[in-house]
């Protein structure tokens, strides 16, 4: 069975314009739990043509400092991965655009693969990000989520090895997350060039799109990202931004960041 939704019709409508997709991450329920439906809403309204919506857990992989700060919050402020299927269907209820979980795997194994993938689709996901499953063991997942017609998306990283880049693509869906660097989450000073190699490595294995996320600080790395990748992914640099906004200014900070990234991606500025 393959897998078609709104994540690729995004990336294809993206590809028609000549530019790359915006995908931006946020902790579900960061920073104000009962404000987080109205947040991501702004942020799709801004530009965002993808939203990541991380499930708070307590032994976060791959998440650097500002994220595992913002996973611990929402803890704190009783984030379940329940409440993000609900905060999902209420995005979804105001926006089209697709909706991406990201986040370890025993949540939803304690929740059940199948029952977990089935109402993430009926909230509106169109696809999960699981770090710690490797290929390996993905049978009962991947299973899950192509009946949901939900993409897992696969990693690579610049530790990949050839052939486990090959294997990894094959099973590629949706599109391939590139991780820059090698190391956790979190704004770094320069992505591109070590991101490009790896690109280039992922499109001679498939032609799923590649978006690269990891260290994207702000507009000017996103847009050197767009030169050679089908999206970008922003997560620590947007929860850094929530993080130190005060509330009343964080929406209107928030959007201006998501516009001035998407501009960054537009063609006229890439070239």
């Amino acid at each position: 069975m393959t897998v078609h939704n709104a994540l690729d019709e995004a990336f294809a409508r993206a590809r028609q314009e000549d530019r790359a997709v915006l995908i931006p991450y946020i902790t579900g329920g960061f920073p104000d739990p009962e404000r987080f439906v109205d947040l991501a809403v702004a942020v799709l309204q801004a530009g965002a043509d993808a939203l990541e919506i991380g499930i708070p857990f307590s032994d976060p992989l791959l998440d650097g400092p500002a994220i595992q700060r913002s996973q611990q919050q929402a803890l704190e402020s009783g984030v379940t991965p329940r409440r993000c299927l609900e905060y999902a269907a209420e995005i979804h209820a105001c926006s089209d655009k697709p909706l991406i979980f990201m986040g370890a795997y025993n949540p939803v194994f304690a929740y059940g693969p199948a029952r977990f993938c089935q109402d993430a689709a009926r909230s509106g996901i169109t696809g999960l990000i699981i770090p710690d499953v490797p290929l390996e063991e993905q049978q009962e997942l991947h299973g899950a989520a192509v009946t949901s017609q939900i993409h897992l998306i696969q990693l690579v990283a610049p530790t990949s090895t050839p052939e486990r880049l090959k294997r990894v693509c094959a099973a590629a869906s949706g599109f391939v997350y590139c991780i820059s660097v090698a190391g956790v989450t979190g704004v770094r000073s320069g992505v591109a060039d070590a991101a490009r190699p790896l690109v280039e490595k992922i499109r001679a294995c498939t032609d799923v799109p590649v978006a690269v996320g990891f260290g994207i600080a702000g507009p000017e790395q996103a847009r050197q990202v767009a030169a050679f990748a089908d999206g970008a992914i922003v997560g620590s640099a947007l929860i850094n931004l929530l993080a130190e906004s005060p509330p009343a200014e964080r929406f209107d900070a928030t959007q201006r960041f998501i516009g001035e990234l998407q501009q960054a991606l537009q063609p006229d500025s890439v070239r």
